[in-house]
């Protein structure tokens, strides 16, 4: 019997993952297949065709995939995030550089089996960037992909350095073997900014300040905010990723000027959250107690991020502004999950 051709996504259950479980189920007819530790949610499995749970770095649950699947897309969504990485760096690599390796030679195999090339879309970060001072964030204004790649965290480092590792797959891979054995891999990347979802909860990663505030203030619970008032990074609400990343995996190869893009929104500072929740909640116990490392993290990544690249090469334009955002899509939605 001949295997399916089947989307693979690593990670599934993570906050992404049940975005893009969502868009992918109703734009396209390909079964999909996850794999991730945990399993998923009743209404999310009701739209794969099978779950693995296990880790990334299994190699024996990569073969099972094989067996029953013929994998042309790979969405490998599966890391340890920012603030848990910093605390288990080693960890961090063995998860976050050796998993993703592990995809790619799974990926790459795949390209060499089926005779065409496997999508693999990777999502990246702001972790990537680190710039040196305060001062040269706020004279930096909008950062450009190429600009202050110097990340000062282990997320960072590992997602900037699988980012690489998937440009050599794709255009390098074995490039003094007697065939040419790159081109198996057609690697896409977008650096993402702060994700905010209305679906799931806040999970600790460093950005997470912007909606565990809602979260908090929907719940009649005190939030003590660990970044000042005057931090600011980009941010993006949940579908509009999931739609940037549908935008990106279906623009044609040929249209790209770039491997890695970035990717944005809206980029105000906790203050303006603070404002806009206070707002929706006038009862929110909202108050600063500044967490200085983590502080420390979050003033190396960009105010704001240069996303021309993806804007004019595949279409990007986001739905979500500052205030429709939390106006329209988080601050009913979170409202309505702790109702009653």
């Amino acid at each position: 019997m001949s295997r399916p051709s089947s989307i693979l996504i690593t990670g599934a259950s993570g906050e992404i993952g049940h975005s893009l479980i969502d868009r992918l189920a109703a734009a396209s007819s390909k079964p999909i297949v996850t794999l991730d530790l945990n399993p998923l949610a009743p209404e999310l499995a009701r739209k794969v065709k099978q779950q693995f749970t296990g880790d990334i770095r299994a190699a024996e649950l990569l073969e099972r995939i094989v067996a029953a699947h013929e994998v042309d897309q790979v969405y490998h969504l599966a890391a340890l995030l920012s603030t848990r990485a910093e605390f288990s760096p080693a960890l961090a690599h063995k998860v976050n550089v050796e998993g993703t390796l592990n995809l790619l030679e799974f990926a790459q195999k795949q390209g060499e089996s089926h005779g065409r090339p496997v999508l693999f879309f990777f999502p990246s970060s702001i972790a990537a960037y680190g710039i040196p001072t305060l001062a040269a964030k706020t004279a930096a204004g909008q950062v450009h992909e190429d600009q202050f790649n110097f990340p000062t965290t282990m997320y960072g480092a590992n997602k900037l350095y699988c980012e690489h590792l998937g440009r050599y797959y794709a255009g390098h891979y074995m490039q003094l073997a007697a065939e040419t054995l790159s081109g198996k891999i057609d690697f896409r990347c977008i650096r993402f900014p702060g994700l905010i979802s209305a679906v799931t909860v806040p999970s600790g990663g460093t950005s997470d300040y912007a909606p565990e505030m809602i979260h908090a203030a929907a719940q009649k619970e005190p939030y003590e905010c660990f970044v000042r008032p005057d931090a600011r990074i980009p941010f993006m609400a949940m579908p509009d990723a999931a739609e940037a990343i549908w935008k990106f995996v279906t623009c044609p190869k040929a249209k790209l000027t770039r491997t890695v893009y970035n990717i944005g929104a809206f980029a105000p500072s906790a203050g303006e959250v603070e404002a806009i929740v206070r707002k929706a909640f006038p009862e929110a116990a909202i108050r600063y107690e500044l967490d200085a490392k983590r502080q420390g993290i979050v003033d190396t990544w960009p105010a704001d991020v240069d996303d021309g690249a993806a804007r004019n090469d595949w279409g990007h334009a986001p739905q979500y502004g500052l205030e429709a955002a939390f106006g329209e899509y988080l601050i009913p939605q979170i409202r309505t999950r702790y109702a009653g």
